[in-house]
C-alpha cells in the first residue's frame, strides 16, 4: 500500500484531531435496561454494543478514506461472541449487581445501566434509575406486560425518570404482527398511566436480529418511529432540565479566612449564575451578592449546573459545610420534618424512632423515622401496613432531623432532594429515599426561648443533672442497684427520680409489646422523658433493658456528654435465668411468652460502657456503692465534705 504524504499525514492528523475534540464534547446519555428474564436484554446490549462499535469504526475509517490513502478498516467485533459473554454472566450470576457500559456513536456518548429483574434486587435497580435520564423497559411481545414489568417502571417513576421507550422485543417470534405490537403497546401505556408516565415511545424490534434497533426493519413498514439507537440518540439529557432549574449550591467547602480570600466551594446542583447576581444563604435566610466565581481555569462571569466552582460573596456572611447557596428569587424551602418515600437497602429492618444519619446534598445530620404510613406492594402498588421496612421493601414514612436543612422536593431537583440513610454504627449505607414535601408542623411549631434553663435548675438543686443509664437482662440486678443508689442520693440531699421498665409500661408505654419495632418505640419515649427530667435539673436514673446498642447511642445522643452515664449491669445468662425473681425465664421456657430478650431476642453488650458491674462478683450494695464512687469522681455530685466547704463559704 502506498504511504500517505506528509501533507496528507497532516490533513488526516488535524480531522482526526477534530473528531477526537467533538468526541469529547459529545453529550452524555445515561439510561437503564431492565426486563422479565428471558426477554432479550442481554441481547440487546450486546446488539448496542456491537452496531455502535461497527459506527465508530465506519467513522474513522472514512476519514482515512477522504485522503483516499487508507482504506483499510479493523476487525469488527464478533456480535455472537459478544451476545455469549453477556449471557454467560448472566448464568453465573454476576449481573445481581448493576452492570455499567459505555459506547459512543457519532452524535452522543452512553452508559447503559444493565439492572437485575428479580424483586430480590430492588435495590440494585433503585440504585442504577437514580443516575438514569431514561428507561429502557424490555416486554416480550409473545408475554406482553407481566410482574416484572409493572415493578420495573413503577421503580422508574419513583426514581423521577419520566422517558421510558417500551422495547417490545422478538416481533419475529410473532411474524411481525403490527396487532400483537398494539395490543401490548395499548396494555403498557394503561398502566403508565397510573404511574404518570405520559413519556412513552413504543418500539418494536427484535435484537437478535437487528430489527429497528439501528436501522429501520424491512419486516415493519407499518412502523414509522425512530429505530432505538435513533432514539437514544435525540433523547433529552438531564443535564438540559437541570439548567432550567433554579440555581443551587450546596457548600461543600469553606476556606479559612483570610485578608485576601474567603470563598465557599462546591458543585452547581441547579440553574446558573453570574458574577454580581444577588443570592440568598440558606437556612439562615442571609443574603449577599456574588463577588467572583472562580473555577479551575481562572475567574469566570458566569457558571452552570455540573460545574465545580468557589463563589466570594461582596458582604461577609456566616456560611457553613451544608448550607446553601440559592438565586434570590426562587430560594429552597427550610424544614426539619418530612414525607419521604424510602428504600431500605440492608438486612437489618429499618425501625422507626432509630437514629441514623441522613446525608443530602453536603449534608450529614442525624434523622430518625418517626412513622410509616404504608408499605408499598412494588407488584401490585397496593398499600399496607406496616411497622417495620424489610430489605427492598419501599414505604412512606416521615422523617425528622435534628436541624432545619434547606431542600427542593425530589420532583423538582434530585441533588438536593434526594437521600441516603447511614447506620452510625457500621457506617453503611442502609436505605435511600426522596423528599416529597414538608410536614407542615415544622413550620407550625418553633422552640420557645425560656429564661429559667437547665443550668439555673441544677444550680437551684445544688447538683448537676444527669441521666444513670442501667441497661442489662432481666434479673441481672438493674432495678436493685437503681433503688439502692437513689436512696443514698436522696439521703445525700440530692433530686432524683427513677425511670424503671416495669413501672413505665403500666402508664406511659402500656400500648407497646415486645415486638423488635415496639423495644425500639419503647427506648425512644423513656430517653426523651429522661431528657426532659435531666432538662428539669434532676438525676434520672433509667433501668430498662434497652438490648439494642443503637437506641442506647440514641439516648445518649440527647443529651451532653458528660450528662450521660451508661452502666452495663453485667450477669451470664444461666445466672440471670436461676434468679428468675419474677419466674419470666419459667414462662419462656413454657412457651407462654415470646420475644423475651436473651432467649429469642437478641441483646447487643455494651461495647464501652461508662460503669461497668459484675453482679456475679459483686452484690448489690457494693455495687451502688461503685456508682456513686463514680459519680463523685467525674463531679457529677460532690462528696459531703465539699458541700460543708461551700456551705461555709457562701456564709
Amino acid at each position: 500500500m502506498p504511504q500517505p504524504s506528509a501533507i496528507d499525514r497532516d490533513t488526516i492528523a488535524l480531522d482526526v484531531e477534530d473528531r477526537l475534540h467533538a468526541h469529547q464534547h459529545k453529550g452524555l446519555l445515561r439510561f437503564i435496561t431492565c426486563g422479565s428474564v428471558d426477554d432479550g436484554k442481554s441481547t440487546l446490549i450486546g446488539r448496542l454494543l456491537y452496531e455502535s462499535k461497527t459506527l465508530f469504526d465506519d467513522q474513522i475509517t472514512a476519514v482515512m478514506a477522504d485522503s483516499k490513502r487508507w482504506g483499510t478498516q479493523g476487525e469488527a467485533l464478533d456480535f455472537a461472541l459478544l451476545v455469549d459473554g453477556l449471557a454467560a454472566e448472566r448464568e453465573q450470576g454476576i449481573t445481581i449487581d448493576v452492570a455499567y457500559r459505555f459506547f459512543t456513536t457519532d452524535r452522543r456518548k452512553f452508559i447503559v445501566a444493565d439492572t437485575p429483574g428479580h424483586e430480590q434486587y430492588t435495590r440494585n435497580m433503585v440504585t442504577a434509575a437514580s443516575t438514569a435520564d431514561a428507561a429502557v423497559i424490555l416486554i416480550d411481545a409473545r408475554k406482553g406486560v407481566l410482574t416484572q414489568t409493572r415493578r420495573h417502571s413503577y421503580l422508574a417513576s419513583l426514581i423521577g425518570i419520566r422517558r421510558v421507550v417500551l422495547a417490545i422485543n422478538k416481533m419475529d417470534l410473532v411474524d411481525y404482527s403490527e396487532q400483537v405490537f398494539r395490543a401490548v403497546e395499548t396494555q403498557y401505556r394503561r398502566f403508565a398511566d397510573q404511574l404518570g408516565l405520559s413519556d412513552v415511545i413504543a418500539i418494536p424490534l427484535s435484537a437478535l436480529e437487528g430489527d429497528n434497533v439501528v436501522e429501520a426493519s424491512e419486516h415493519t413498514r407499518w412502523y414509522h418511529g425512530p429505530t432505538l439507537m435513533g432514539c437514544l440518540e435525540t433523547l433529552p439529557l438531564a443535564q438540559e432540565q437541570r439548567l432550567r432549574q433554579p440555581f443551587r449550591l450546596p457548600v461543600q467547602w469553606v476556606n479559612r479566612p483570610n485578608q485576601e480570600f474567603r470563598g465557599f466551594a462546591g458543585t452547581i446542583a441547579g440553574g446558573s449564575i453570574r458574577s454580581g447576581e444577588p443570592i440568598r444563604v440558606l437556612p439562615s435566610g442571609r443574603t449577599s451578592r456574588i463577588g467572583r466565581i472562580v473555577s479551575h481555569d481562572g475567574d469566570l462571569d458566569y457558571a452552570v449546573a455540573g460545574q465545580s466552582i468557589t463563589l466570594t460573596l461582596d458582604e461577609e456572611v456566616d456560611i457553613s459545610r451544608g448550607d446553601m447557596i440559592a438565586g434570590i428569587g426562587d430560594p429552597p424551602e427550610v424544614a426539619d420534618q418530612f414525607e419521604v418515600t424510602l428504600v431500605w437497602m440492608h438486612d437489618d429492618p429499618m425501625m422507626p424512632g432509630r437514629d441514623y444519619l441522613l446525608k443530602i446534598a453536603t449534608n450529614t445530620i442525624g434523622a430518625s423515622f418517626t412513622g410509616i404510613k404504608y408499605q408499598v406492594n412494588v407488584n401490585t402498588l397496593e398499600r399496607l401496613a406496616a411497622k417495620r421496612l424489610d430489605l427492598n421493601a419501599i414505604g412512606i414514612c416521615n422523617l425528622a432531623v435534628d436541624r432545619s436543612i434547606a431542600f427542593d422536593p425530589y420532583a423538582n431537583n434530585a441533588d438536593t432532594g434526594g437521600f441516603i440513610v447511614i447506620d452510625r454504627l457500621s457506617n453503611n449505607t442502609v436505605g435511600a429515599g426522596l423528599i416529597h414535601f414538608a410536614l407542615r408542623r415544622s413550620h407550625n411549631i418553633h422552640v420557645h426561648h425560656l429564661d429559667v434553663d437547665k443550668a439555673a435548675r441544677s444550680a437551684a438543686k445544688k447538683q448537676k443533672a444527669c441521666v444513670l443509664w442501667f441497661t442489662g437482662y432481666s434479673a441481672s440486678g438493674k432495678s436493685t442497684i437503681a433503688n439502692l443508689v437513689e436512696k443514698e442520693l436522696h439521703a445525700a440531699g440530692r433530686h432524683t427520680y427513677i425511670l424503671d421498665g416495669d413501672n413505665v409500661r403500666h402508664g406511659l408505654n402500656k400500648d407497646l409489646g415486645f415486638t423488635e419495632a415496639d423495644r425500639v418505640e419503647n427506648i425512644r419515649r423513656v430517653a426523651e422523658v429522661a431528657k426532659l427530667m435531666a432538662d428539669a435539673g434532676l438525676i434520672t436514673l433509667v433501668s430498662f433493658i434497652s438490648p439494642f446498642r443503637s437506641e442506647r447511642r440514641m439516648a445518649r445522643n440527647l443529651l451532653k456528654p458528660d450528662e450521660f452515664v451508661e452502666i452495663f449491669v453485667d450477669v451470664s445468662l444461666e445466672v440471670a435465668e436461676q434468679r428468675d425473681p419474677k419466674g419470666l425465664y419459667r414462662k419462656v421456657r413454657s412457651g407462654e411468652l415470646r420475644n423475651f430478650t436473651g432467649i429469642d431476642s437478641p441483646y447487643e453488650t455494651p461495647e464501652a460502657p461508662d460503669i461497668h458491674i459484675d453482679t456475679e462478683t459483686a452484690s448489690a450494695i457494693e455495687a451502688a456503692d461503685a456508682i456513686v464512687r463514680h459519680l463523685t469522681e467525674h463531679g457529677i455530685i460532690k462528696s459531703p465534705l465539699l458541700d460543708s466547704i461551700d456551705e461555709d463559704l457562701t456564709q
